[in-house]
């Protein structure tokens, strides 16, 4: 692609470096960009910047949020009991969307990927394993896509929190799984919404 500006073939190797956008795309996003005031591409620009330097994770989650909790954990309503455990913050989303949810969550920010070089110590997975072990759980839901990734991850996930299970303890955390309503090999992010809430209320027991 021949770009007779420097500084518009740099933004537009920038926006192409975004997943989903292609160089054709890129350039286009660049020159709707040049035809706006200098006033919307500023703040456009510090939109960006404060991005980065605001939005963190949450510490309790994992979650984003413009606080060190999120407004999901913070919520005296929710029952901070029940705990979702996602890959990532666009599952949350998700299910957020159904209106049925009203536990907590735990995003573990990816899924046991060896091909990837993706292993359980890459994944934010300890906080949750410690919150079982303090008895602060009565019911983990795993809510991971039903993929072969995701079904590893399910299982080390349920052997982990099962050890916090001791023999014979009267607090016994409950393992469930969504029920197969999402399709084998799909995401939960692209489920609609009435199939991904009847699988969260149709949940079932976590199997070995």
């Amino acid at each position: 692609m021949n770009i007779p500006s420097k500084y518009v073939e740099e933004a537009v190797e920038q926006f192409s470096s975004l997943p989903g956008i292609g160089k054709r795309t890129a350039l286009r996003l660049v020159l709707n960009l040049l035809k706006r005031e200098p006033e919307e591409l500023e703040r456009f620009g510090d939109i960006l910047q404060q991005l980065k330097s605001h939005v963190q994770s949450c510490s309790s989650c994992g979650n984003i949020s413009d606080t060190q909790v999120c407004s999901i954990c913070s919520n005296e309503k929710r029952n901070h009991r029940l705990i979702c455990v996602v890959e990532d913050i666009r599952d949350v989303m998700a299910i957020e969307s159904t209106g049925t949810y009203q536990g907590i969550y735990h995003v573990l920010g990816g899924i046991i990927s060896p091909m990837d070089g993706i292993g359980p110590n890459d994944l934010f997975i300890q906080p949750l394993v410690d919150k079982c072990s303090a008895g602060q759980v009565d019911e983990i839901i795993l809510a991971l896509s039903p993929t072969m990734e995701g079904d590893t991850t399910n299982f080390f996930l349920y052997k982990k929190l099962h050890a916090t299970n001791p023999e014979g303890s009267e607090q016994v955390v409950q393992i469930t799984a969504l029920s197969r309503g999402i399709a084998v090999g799909s995401e939960i992010q692209y489920a609609d919404e009435i199939t991904l809430s009847r699988s969260i209320q149709q949940r079932i027991p976590f199997q070995s």
